[in-house]
């Protein structure tokens, strides 16, 4: 997902009033002793919002991304909660990074454990079998909220989740294209959770058609610049930022 929200330079883009275009940082790794007061909490809020949307779209019963999917034929198939099916699947996709010399950072172990709480949590005060106005609005709040909450973990630079640090590990392993790569994963995960009685349905391809461009559009409000970034920017880049702070 993150080819999908950066320009060929690594860097987001929107628009200031007057028109121009402003630059937001590359979403490279950044070290938690940086700004730790404002980029730890918008990586737990940003995490737990990511938890509750997948909640949201699970109670829909119209279909949910492809892990989702994979995560609730799981529980159907054991005794675990989704919280906890969805922990245990990142840790073993974690494992998989391995072979790929991946390294896990402090925002890779928070996004196992603080998706599988606010999932479950989610799911608790959530109602079952609502009527289809009702599950088409949580479909739709679900993805937008989903891929709000993308922009504002992803935007904190704090290490990237156990699926995105797969994907650019076996991106990096094979010489394939990001795109290429996420795509073969994303469905081979679909084909799994549905063999396993995981819901696909419309919202699967709503889910697949929304997240990148709503992700997009929040990332420039929510990634944040480090020093260096900074330091390294032109000062053309550096002066069309300053009136986009302020909006």
């Amino acid at each position: 997902m993150r080819q999908d929200i950066t320009d060929r330079s690594g860097r987001g883009l929107r628009r200031g009033r007057e028109g121009r275009t402003a630059t937001s940082p590359p979403l490279t790794y950044v070290p938690l002793g940086e700004s730790p007061l404002r980029r730890l909490p918008q990586l737990l809020t940003g995490l737990a919002l990511y938890g509750f949307s997948l909640a949201l779209t699970v109670r829909s019963a119209l279909g949910a991304n492809p892990w989702s999917v994979l995560n609730e034929g799981l529980e159907h198939r054991t005794s675990l909660s989704f919280g906890t099916v969805t922990a245990l699947v990142g840790v073993l996709v974690l494992l998989l990074w391995i072979p790929l010399k991946q390294r896990p950072r402090f925002g890779t172990v928070a996004n196992i454990v603080v998706l599988a709480y606010a999932s479950d949590l989610g799911l608790l005060f959530v109602p079952e079998d609502l009527g289809l106005p009702a599950r088409a609005g949580l479909l739709a709040g679900g993805v937008l909220l989903n891929g709000f909450s993308v922009a504002v973990y992803v935007g904190a630079r704090l290490g990237p989740g156990p699926r995105d640090g797969l994907m650019t590990g076996l991106s990096a392993a094979t010489g394939r294209s990001i795109r290429l790569v996420r795509t073969l994963i994303e469905i081979a995960v679909l084909a799994a959770g549905w063999l396993l009685g995981g819901t696909v349905g419309a919202g699967t391809v709503l889910y697949a058609l929304a997240v990148g461009p709503t992700a997009q559009f929040f990332m420039p409000w929510f990634a944040c610049r480090a020093t260096a970034d900074r330091a390294d920017a032109p000062p053309r880049t550096r002066r069309a930022a300053v009136p986009a702070q302020h909006e």
